[in-house]
């Protein structure tokens, strides 16, 4: 009877003071048990103080000496080892509380990613499970999470924030279902992707591209822009049948948000599944390479270069003819004030047919 009570409680008991216990029930000796195991009586002592662990040899020995099973012996000792880590990770997590204030915790918990709580240590603990790791210190060398530490766009960037932006993501990514890729259909789907920029609504346009996109084996995740993160959008692979466009919603201008998805459309099409590109920030010259390839391939697919330089030597950047270029080519208007001003051929205070979303409130 108090073998299964002991069994079935859930407070980790010392093997070694519960084997004092039959021992004493059994009258017998630490020198006898140790005569009848074959084993030194140091070696009983230790396993009596806890110092020593029960294997799975001693067990059976135990459970032939002193009829108690030998799973039983094993299990207690599992136990009782299992809280001992516990209480050392307890104390490792202490060490963590403060590189945890590092990460944007009160929005994760907004999205529903972490358990809201005011407990640091319960913190640290939630932060480890969403980035799926027994470290918070480990976080850095994880290759999913790793583009986040090489940023350098600003000074007062945080890398933490970034890096749980990119893990939501993934977690959001990893929940929606998509086709296989198909980079021929993703090529063929960028005339109706380019016809969805006449449409104001914003939430009725997240809706149809992410139907569109996800027929292509892309999943569009919106999620929004934590504080110094300073990017706009991401491209990453969850596995070789589904790409991943993930926006921010920084900022709101309409045609802001249509180049840095096709910038990112650009990355998908034309370089590495294995990499994650985020918009601005790395000064590697193979990355910077790859961003000019992907705000090439943004513009001239808004944009044909040949009609838009045609465009460009009438010299007439006004409303009416903004708007009569924009229905030659199925684009929208604001889209082209937008490449306008970013080719400095119109002032940043003349927003001809531009306008800003209002993207619903997470």
């Amino acid at each position: 009877m108090m073998t299964e009570q002991a069994h079935m409680s859930d407070l980790a008991i010392p093997p070694g003071e519960y084997l004092e216990e039959v021992l004493e029930e059994m009258g017998v000796s630490q020198a006898e048990l140790a005569r009848r195991m074959g084993r030194p009586p140091q070696a009983i002592n230790e396993i009596l103080k806890g110092e020593k662990a029960i294997t799975p040899e001693t067990a059976l020995q135990l459970e032939q000496v002193v009829g108690v099973p030998a799973y039983f012996w094993s299990n207690l000792e599992a136990s009782y080892r299992l809280v001992l880590a516990k209480k050392v990770d307890e104390q490792k997590a202490e060490g963590e509380v403060e590189v945890a204030s590092s990460y944007p915790y009160l929005e994760l918990s907004k999205l529903g990613l972490v358990e809201k709580t005011r407990n640091t240590i319960c913190k640290v603990k939630e932060l480890r499970r969403f980035f799926g790791v027994s470290s918070l210190f480990n976080i850095g060398e994880v290759k999913e999470y790793s583009p986040a530490f090489r940023q350098v766009e600003k000074d007062s960037m945080s890398h933490e924030a970034l890096a749980a932006w990119l893990r939501a993501g993934h977690i959001v990514a990893s929940g929606k279902n998509t086709k296989d890729f198909n980079a021929e259909r993703l090529n063929d789907c960028l005339s109706d992707i380019k016809s969805l920029t006449f449409e104001t609504d914003p939430n009725i346009l997240i809706e149809n591209l992410g139907k569109l996109l996800a027929s292509c084996g892309v999943a569009l995740v919106l999620i929004p822009h934590f504080p110094k993160t300073y990017t706009t959008g991401a491209t990453f692979w969850v596995d070789k049948k589904k790409a991943v466009i993930m926006m921010s919603l920084r900022g709101s201008w309409s045609d802001i948000f249509w180049f840095s998805l096709m910038h990112e459309i650009g990355h998908i099409l034309l370089h590495d599944k294995r990499a994650t590109f985020l918009e601005n920030g790395q000064s590697d010259p193979q990355y910077l390479k790859q961003e000019k390839e992907a705000d090439l391939f943004a513009q001239k697919t808004l944009i044909p270069a040949k009609e838009y330089n045609e465009f460009l030597s009438k010299h007439d950047f006004s409303a009416s003819s903004i708007e009569s270029f924009s229905k030659k080519i199925g684009i929208f208007p604001g889209v082209v004030t937008g490449r306008l001003q970013f080719d400095g051929l119109l002032p940043h205070t003349v927003h001809h047919h531009r306008i800003r979303f209002k993207w619903k409130k997470a």
